[in-house]
Formats: C-alpha cells, structure tokens, sequence
C-alpha cells in the first residue's frame, strides 16, 4: 500500500519533471543561456497574462499548465482594463525594466511553450477572449474584419 505521503511526492515530482520540460522549450525557443533566464521570462509573462485573462479560458489555461506555470497564472488577480497586445509587451517591459524588444521576445518565446501545452483550440478561445493584439505574440496571424 502507497502512503499519501508517498503519492503526493510522486505527483510533485510529475509536475516538476513537466515544468522543467516546458523551461527547455522556453530556453529553445527563445535561446536563453540559462534555465534560470527562462524560468524569470515564464514567470514574468504568465504573471502578466494572469492580470489579463478571466473567466473559463484561464481555469482551461491553468489546468492543462504545469504546477509551477500555472500558480504564476493565477497568483494574479486580472486588471479591470484590459491590454491590446502591444500595451501588455509595454507594461511587462515597464514592470520588468527591460526594453520592449527583449519582452516581445520573452513574450513569444514563452507563449509558444504555453500554446504547446494548450493546444490550437483553447488558444483559440484565449485570443478571441483577450483585445487585439495577442495572435502575433503566440506566432499566429491577427485577422481582422472589414469595416
């Protein structure tokens, strides 16, 4: 018989072992030196994401995220006005002091591990949930209607 003790380890473990995967694909995609470079980017961009996002597509988000990635969503309660796109790049750089072409590159580089973990449909719901502007920072084209 497994103690709970024991289980709750194991299932530690498992979303550690799944966190540091989704760091690896951070520090790919956006060529950090270290893990550590990718873990402050996932932090900074999934904080700033949290103060965006509502309703069911950031309970989706944070279930299908992992442990660690998804208290760095929610630990954020979301701003009453949100961000077009580049605002969000804009105030992530204000908050973080870097430029604002080092966050858009931070910003991509971890949108694209969190859409990996989403999946093309709750992206979907996600950027027809959030204003324009956040399809280009996860690597998709921004449609917009004629007027």
């Amino acid at each position: 018989m497994i103690s709970d003790a024991r289980v709750s380890h194991e299932h530690r473990q498992s979303y550690g072992t799944a966190y540091e995967q989704m760091l690896e694909k951070v520090r790919y995609e956006g060529a950090y030196p270290t893990r550590e470079r990718a873990d402050e980017a996932v932090r900074m961009v999934l904080g700033g994401l949290g103060r965006q996002l509502t309703g069911d597509e950031r309970v989706d988000l944070a279930a299908c995220l992992p442990l660690e990635a998804a208290r760095a969503l929610t630990a954020q309660v979301p701003d009453l006005e949100p961000l077009t796109g580049w605002a969000f790049v804009k105030d992530l750089a204000a908050r973080s002091g870097a430029s604002p072409a080092a966050t858009r590159w931070d910003t991509g580089s971890v949108f694209a591990a969190v859409a990996a973990h989403a999946g093309p449909d709750l992206v979907t719901r996600i950027l027809n949930r959030l204003p324009t502007g956040y399809a280009l920072l996860f690597g998709r084209a921004e449609l917009v209607s004629a007027a």
